[in-house]
């Protein structure tokens, strides 16, 4: 994991003054979507696919800071659609800033060099920036050629301008690990502070649905790239050449979870969704699900027991960060020594994976099961 100490400790201590008062959901990052109008049109996102009036609105600057303010997580993710857009977007970062939240600012980077002037470096901002791969698969995956070269051109002066930088990068059906792992070294050599990954999830508005990794491959997928990151450690050492360590921008319990060592349930609450219509229910993927007037009645009166693995069939395939890696730093709190020794050795990678949850039966309406893992009726699952 690569995240400056100061972040580790306001999230630590935030996390700790909520378990001393005793509350078992509440949130560390805040999917703060401003608008859905973008200039790409990826096949794995369903975003630009809403009616015209609705691309055209705004979450506006009073709007966004109360929605922070309400939910009072540490962490507030800017995505979108492309929040470079915004034309008040510099002003709700400042005022996020302002309030000392850990803001990672979402972009597909075309409008990044243009936009660098108008914020400021602050290790409070992060500008993470989508890649999915090197040039052939990122701007396959965009479904436009060019994409990865502005992005990649606009890191570098970010990063000479003293802006903290991440990639976000989303693997897909057909992945080859090789060609991740040499992603994963471009991206160290690159000088970003680290990556965010996650497997891609088949929620309903995508365009394609047959781009997306079903969760028993997605956990040999992750296998395969870490063990190639592992070896290439070792034969860099043993040739005596400086191989960098892959950084990751997330828990190492989440990272085990990757790779299929760790039976996690989906905690949606630790990654709350406030756009355009207002607070989401119950998750950023997960659209067609119903909205809350306020971030209290988001909390309490949501069906939280209805949504994850074994619950919902359209949570089957998910294991995304935004529903995971609050499973995760839960975890390391209940097992801060197994938490310390997998950051220190990274995930296990020969031992059987744990086993799966069972999963929802997929009815026909729902489309054809995507996944070799026994599927078990609804009632089944929560008799």
């Amino acid at each position: 994991m690569s995240v400056p100490f100061i972040q580790q400790l306001r999230v630590g201590s935030y996390v700790l003054g909520q378990k001393l008062k005793g509350q078992s959901r509440y949130p560390l990052v805040l999917m703060l979507e401003p608008l859905f109008q973008c200039n790409l049109a990826c096949a794995g996102c369903g975003k630009i696919d809403y009616e015209d009036d609705i691309l055209r609105r705004r979450v506006s600057v009073d709007q966004a800071l109360a929605a922070a303010d309400e939910c009072g997580a540490p962490v507030v993710s800017i995505p979108g659609g492309e929040p470079l857009i915004h034309r008040e977007m510099p002003e709700i970062v400042r005022g996020l800033v302002a309030r000392k939240r850990f803001v990672y600012l979402c972009t597909n980077a075309l409008l990044l060099e243009k936009k660098l002037e108008e914020y400021d470096p602050s290790v409070y901002l992060t500008f993470s920036v989508h890649l999915d791969g090197l040039r052939e698969r990122h701007d396959e995956s965009v479904c436009r050629e060019g994409v990865f070269d502005v992005a990649v051109h606009a890191i570098r002066k970010a990063l000479d301008l003293g802006h903290r930088v991440t990639v976000n990068c989303t693997l897909f059906n057909g992945e080859d690990p090789k060609e991740v792992a040499d992603f994963f070294d471009y991206a160290m050599e690159l000088g970003v502070e680290a990556i965010t990954v996650s497997p891609g999830y088949s929620y309903e508005r995508p365009p394609r649905q047959d781009v997306f990794l079903p969760r028993s491959r997605s956990k040999e997928l992750f296998r395969n790239i870490f063990r190639l990151g592992r070896e290439r450690q070792v034969k860099g050492k043993a040739q005596g050449q400086s191989q960098k360590k892959w950084r990751f921008n997330q828990s190492g319990l989440f990272l085990d979870f990757l790779a299929g060592n760790q039976t996690y349930q989906c905690t949606p609450w630790s990654s709350v969704t406030y756009n355009v219509f207002g607070w989401q229910r119950p998750c950023y993927l997960l659209v067609d699900e119903g909205h809350a007037d306020s971030f209290a009645d988001l909390m309490d009166n949501t069906d939280w027991d209805a949504y994850g693995v074994g619950r919902n069939p359209k949570c089957n395939n998910c294991m995304t960060h935004c529903g995971y890696e609050g499973t995760a730093v839960e975890d390391t709190f209940r097992k801060p020594l197994h938490a310390l020794k997998v950051m220190l050795k990274g995930p296990d990678l020969d031992s059987p994976k744990a086993p799966e949850m069972p999963l929802v039966k997929v009815h026909d309406a729902a489309g054809p099961a995507a996944d070799d893992t026994p599927r078990i009726a609804v009632d089944e699952v929560r008799g």
